[in-house]
């Protein structure tokens, strides 16, 4: 049943995307999410706020563009109809959400904590409106799922890592060295972020969405400011556009020059990590030099970006993707003739097309396991509707897949960079402000792990946030590790965990 067919008013949401936004009832909730599912749609992000009146909402991908769905509560009620049995992503999602507002699922399987480790006291939600942080408590034991059988034994990694990665707990329940269950406990990261938002004012949320996930800055400011400048009515110069998707592209092309180098060296292959390792730093210091920033913070503002690009800057930036596809097309040809790399590479850490769509599996890693959705090609913005963009899918599902997928990413974001220099348009880069209004607006933008959302909620008066919501497409992939390291072997777990190269921060905001 499609979307249209179920007593749903969906209105048209402003914005440069195709978006709409409407209202469910206990009844109308979960039929839309059968409905999106049946029709090949994805769920994008779910989560809650408490105003007035407690609500939940879903982001869902649909063949035509996003749908922005609410279910507002009943005063009194906290509890809606469960997804997790029709979108297994929106398990964690829900368990997150009662962390934060005390809002609970109905009939939900897993109904454990996620964010809080029990530090919050029983009974307090950090989003409630007025809520003060009371003194840390205890912290609780999480009750992971046993598995038990002879000769089956568990090890525990993490939250604290040898290397120089974020917190995350890891339980490994193994026969000798394989590896039959992986649980994953996150959430130590969490910032307070959609707290943080609703102190900070509208002009300056770019700023703090930058910081949600640092090694995606581009993705989240832009989504940001896409929220605002829909609510507000900005048109972003030509210019400005094309400026944002050569930020966002340099982005790309520098997390997957420092994943290829890594996954190099996680199948011990050291010169590798030295190759992509020296091109990475090379391009994070034309990024200082170009725009200010290595990880180009704060390179976007509402209404266009910071600054603009002189003729000689767009000569180096030039002259770097020539030089850097030289080296990375050599790269690419010797990472597929080494006999070592490949036996470590192929068939470690499979998630097989139909499991990666039955998990909603999304971004670099989605593609490399037949989910081809890319919003750069599905729903292009300028200038992506000019240039076109050649999706790089696979079907493996493998470590192999992911690490081709991101050398074709690699070459194809070279060409799009060498596109926008050669044709960048004259023009504004920044676009006048227009007075505050109230309203919400959603932005929706392909990072370089995935798509990058935000739901902006403004007060009537434009000049405070209600609330702003990032969503990580790491929540769609963490799960999907859990299943990609079943049959595998302990120490292939670091190759095949950073394959996938997930967001800690990102995703516990």
């Amino acid at each position: 049943m499609p979307l249209t067919d179920l007593p749903l008013t969906l209105r048209p949401l402003a914005g440069p995307l195709p978006m709409w936004q409407g209202a469910a009832d206990a009844a109308t909730w979960p039929a839309a999410a059968h409905a999106v599912q049946e029709a090949g749609g994805r769920l994008v992000s779910l989560w809650g706020k408490m105003s007035a009146r407690a609500s939940v909402a879903a982001a869902y991908a649909v063949q035509e563009g996003l749908v922005w769905l609410e279910l507002p509560l009943a005063d009194g009620a906290a509890t809606y109809p469960d997804l997790a049995a029709i979108f297994p992503a929106a398990g964690r999602m829900q368990r997150a959400l009662y962390d934060l507002l005390g809002i609970a699922p109905e009939g939900a399987a897993d109904t454990r904590p996620w964010l809080n480790h029990g530090a919050w006291p029983k009974g307090w939600f950090p989003l409630h409106a007025g809520a003060r942080a009371p003194a840390p408590g205890a912290l609780q034991d999480y009750p992971f799922v046993p598995v038990t059988g002879d000769g089956v034994h568990e090890i525990a990694v993490g939250p604290v890592h040898a290397g120089i990665i974020e917190p995350g707990h890891f339980r490994f329940s193994v026969v000798g060295e394989k590896i039959l269950r992986l649980e994953a406990r996150l959430g130590y990261t969490h910032k307070g972020i959609d707290a943080l938002f609703a102190q900070t004012p509208p002009e300056a949320g770019h700023c703090l969405a930058a910081r949600v996930s640092g090694d995606s800055a581009v993705a989240y400011a832009w989504a940001y400011c896409m929220a605002l400048e829909s609510i507000r009515g900005i048109a972003v110069p030509t210019r400005a556009q094309w400026l944002r998707a050569l930020l966002l592209e340099r982005e790309r092309v520098a997390n997957h020059l420092g994943d290829l180098g890594a996954l190099g060296n996680d199948a011990g292959f050291a010169f590798g990590l030295t190759r992509f390792s020296r091109l990475r730093e090379d391009w994070l210091r034309l990024n200082r030099a170009a725009f200010g920033h290595r990880l180009l913070m704060d390179c976007l503002v509402p209404g266009g970006v910071a600054a603009d690009l002189q003729a000689g800057e767009r000569d180096a930036l030039r002259a770097q993707c020539d030089a850097v596809e030289t080296e990375v097309r050599k790269l690419k040809a010797i990472y597929e003739e080494h006999a070592g790399l490949q036996d470590r590479f192929l068939t470690t850490g499979r998630v097989a097309p139909p499991l990666a769509a039955h998990l909603g599996l999304a971004g670099l890693a989605g593609r490399a396991s037949g989910q081809a959705f890319d919003l750069r090609a599905d729903h292009p913005l300028p200038p992506y509707d000019a240039l076109g963009v050649n999706m790089a899918t696979h079907r493996g599902g493998d470590v192999a897949a992911r690490v081709t997928v991101r050398f074709e990413e690699t070459l194809e974001s070279l060409r799009l960079l060498r596109a926008m220099l050669e044709d960048l348009p004259e023009g504004a880069c920044q676009a006048a402000l227009p007075p505050p209004q109230g309203g919400r607006g959603a932005g929706w933008v392909e990072g370089w792990r995935g798509e990058v959302f935000v739901a902006l909620e403004l007060t009537p008066d434009g000049q405070h946030i209600e609330r702003c919501h990032c969503h990580d497409p790491s929540w769609h992939n963490w799960p999907a590790i859990e299943h990609a390291v079943i049959g595998n072997i302990v120490p292939d777990f670091p190759l095949i965990n950073k394959s996938f190269n997930l967001s800690y921060s990102g995703h516990d905001r």
